[in-house]
């Protein structure tokens, strides 16, 4: 259990313990204790989600917890006061899993080149007739193609290749590099 504030009795009463003052104070069930010691006795996990996961046990001020103050488990686990800050003040405010789990990003990296319907405009040029003198469509081919027609305003033969690659209907699907696997005899 989690609680807010300064409990100065409880944290002073805990003998031989370093404790300072904390607006973000860690006080973990026996529960979320046992289930972060067997993440560390594990060892399989992300190397973060092991760090955030001492942090919390060096820093719970409950009757089992440890206790460490801040410049302690700076030393010890060899981080930094914003990290064990942040550790805090998420498992504080967001809760335990919170701090176990990545935070899912609400927009990617790179926004997409091709949405719905230029990616219809893309499949529909590849299985159009190949241009003269030409048996297909050829990535590249494909790449200024769509730059002339003004589909997109640029793009890249990989990402046109990704694009066509989610399609089964694609012309070229077949010479892109993908293979599909034969039927083999009975043996």
């Amino acid at each position: 259990m989690i609680h807010f504030g300064r409990d100065l009795a409880t944290e002073a009463g805990m003998a031989g313990k370093d404790i300072s003052v904390k607006k973000y104070v860690v006080r973990l069930s026996a529960g979320e204790r046992e289930h972060l010691q067997a993440l560390i006795r594990k060892g399989k996990s992300p190397a973060k989600r092991l760090l955030k996961a001492r942090i919390l046990l060096k820093a719970d001020v409950s009757e089992a917890g440890e206790g460490w103050s801040d410049s302690w488990i700076i030393q010890a686990l060899d981080t930094s006061a914003s990290m064990i800050y942040r550790v805090r003040k998420q498992l504080v405010e967001e809760g335990f899993e919170a701090v176990l789990s990545r935070k899912r990003r609400m927009t990617p990296p790179v926004a997409a080149i091709f949405d719905g319907e230029k990616e219809a405009k893309l499949i529909a040029l590849a299985c159009s007739e190949p241009p003269k003198g030409r048996a297909r469509w050829t990535l590249r081919l494909l790449e200024s193609k769509v730059v002339e027609l003004g589909i997109v305003e640029r793009a890249s033969d990989s990402t046109i290749g990704r694009t066509l690659k989610k399609t089964v209907s694609s012309r070229i699907a077949g010479n892109a590099g993908s293979s599909r696997r034969r039927p083999t005899a009975p043996s």
